[in-house]
C-alpha cells in the first residue's frame, strides 16, 4: 500500500501547479454534470418510481459559476473536460457554454456523454465548438426493450442521432451498455457484433450500486468475467494499447478484422481507483472526489459568498486530497454498508 502523505495548510495553500493526492495520482480531468434533468427516465439512473425530485434551476450552478471553476481547475493542471447529466443536451443555452469552454486557454479535450436523444439536432454544432469525443448511453438495440428500460419510445430518434455523430465526423463514437442480468445480458453478442463490423466502440459498463433506490443487486449485477464468457465463440479479444488520455476501459479488438473496439469498465470486479485521475462537480455545485463514495465539498456554497479565485482552487485542491485509495465497494456490499447514496443523475456518473 502506498504511504499516505501528510498534508498541512500551507500545502493547500500554495501548491497550484499540478493536482496531485495524497495516493500519488494526478488529477487532470473534470467531469462536469450540467443538470440533473433528463428526456428519458432509466430504470437504474431514476428507479424510483421514476419521479425523482428535480433541482430548482437557482440550485444548478450558472454557466458563469461553472467556467470560473474550470479555468481554475485548467489553471491547476487540469486538461480534460466531460460534460454530463442528467442529459447535458437538455439544459437553456448549452451551446453557448460549450462554445465558451472552447475558448479556454490549456483545456484540450472536451467530451460529452450524452443519451442520443438529441443528437441528431446538436451533433453538427458539438463539433464545430469543440467537442473532442461522444459518448453515447445505449442499453438495446431492440425498440421495445430499449423503451421498457429509459420509459421512452425513441430508439430510432438515437441511432439516428449515432448516425449523425459519425456523419459530421466524430470518430469514435463510442456506446455505453450498463449490463444488466435478466433485463439485457441477452444481447451482449449483438453488441459485440456491432463493434466488429462497424467502427463503433462498444463499452460494457458492470451495473454500479448507486442511489438510495437504485435497482442494483446480486441478481442483476454481471462482472466483466462473465461477460468475456458470454462472448468467447465469436473470436479472439485483441488487446489494444491504451493511450494517454484512454478512460478506465480495457479495450479489445474482436478478431483482427474488426472494425471497432469492444471495451470493458469495471468499477467493482476489477477496479481502476490504482489510475483514476477524476474529480466530479455534481449539478448540484457539490464537488466528489470518487463516484461511489457520498463525501463531497459543497462548491456552491462558496461560489455564492463571493469567493476568490484563490478560494476556488484551494477547494479543489481540498477535495483532491480528500480522494479515498480505494472505493472499496465490494467488502462495503459484503459487510451490508450499502452502496452510493447519491444519485446517478446528479452525479453524473
Amino acid at each position: 500500500m502506498p504511504a499516505r502523505k501528510s498534508v498541512s495548510s500551507t500545502t493547500l495553500s500554495t501548491e497550484k501547479s499540478v493536482l496531485t493526492d495524497l495516493f500519488d495520482r494526478t488529477i487532470s480531468y473534470l467531469r462536469l454534470s450540467l443538470t440533473d434533468r433528463c428526456n428519458l427516465k432509466c430504470l437504474y439512473c431514476a428507479p424510483e418510481g421514476r419521479k425523482g425530485k428535480l433541482l430548482r434551476h437557482s440550485d444548478l450552478l450558472t454557466y458563469e459559476e461553472l467556467l470560473r471553476v474550470v479555468r481554475a481547475a485548467v489553471s491547476m493542471g487540469m486538461s480534460k473536460l466531460r460534460l454530463t447529466g442528467g442529459e447535458p443536451l437538455v439544459r437553456r443555452d448549452v451551446m453557448r457554454f460549450i462554445n465558451q469552454l472552447g475558448e479556454i486557454n490549456g483545456l484540450r479535450d472536451i467530451r460529452i456523454t450524452t443519451n442520443g436523444v438529441l443528437l441528431e439536432r446538436y451533433a453538427e454544432g458539438l463539433r464545430a465548438a469543440g467537442i473532442s469525443k461522444i459518448n453515447i448511453s445505449l442499453d438495446s438495440l431492440k425498440p421495445e426493450r430499449f423503451a421498457r428500460i429509459t420509459g421512452m419510445d425513441c430508439f430510432a430518434q438515437v441511432w439516428r442521432g449515432i448516425e449523425k455523430a459519425q456523419a459530421v465526423g466524430f470518430a469514435p463514437v463510442k456506446l455505453n451498455m450498463v449490463v444488466m442480468r435478466g433485463i439485457n445480458d441477452d444481447e451482449l453478442v449483438d453488441f459485440a457484433q456491432l463493434s466488429h463490423d462497424t467502427d463503433l466502440h462498444v463499452r460494457f459498463i458492470e451495473f454500479m450500486p448507486v442511489g438510495a433506490s437504485s435497482r442494483w443487486n446480486a441478481d442483476t449485477y454481471m462482472c466483466s468475467d462473465k461477460i468475456k464468457e458470454r462472448l468467447q465463440d465469436l473470436g479472439e479479444l485483441i488487446p489494444v494499447h491504451r493511450g494517454e488520455t484512454d478512460g478506465p476501459a480495457c479495450m479489445f479488438r474482436l478478431g483482427a478484422e474488426a472494425k471497432g473496439k469492444l471495451g470493458f469498465i469495471s468499477p467493482l470486479s476489477h477496479h481502476f481507483c490504482d489510475r483514476c485521475n477524476r474529480l466530479r462537480l455534481t449539478s448540484e455545485g457539490k464537488l466528489r472526489a470518487c463516484l461511489l463514495h457520498d463525501t463531497e465539498t459543497d462548491l456552491r456554497a462558496l461560489l455564492r459568498q463571493n469567493c476568490s479565485d484563490e478560494e476556488i482552487r484551494a477547494a479543489l485542491l481540498a477535495a483532491v486530497r480528500s480522494k479515498p485509495q480505494g472505493h472499496r465497494m465490494e467488502e462495503r456490499l459484503k459487510e451490508q454498508e450499502g452502496g452510493c447514496h447519491g444519485r446517478m443523475s446528479r452525479i453524473g456518473g
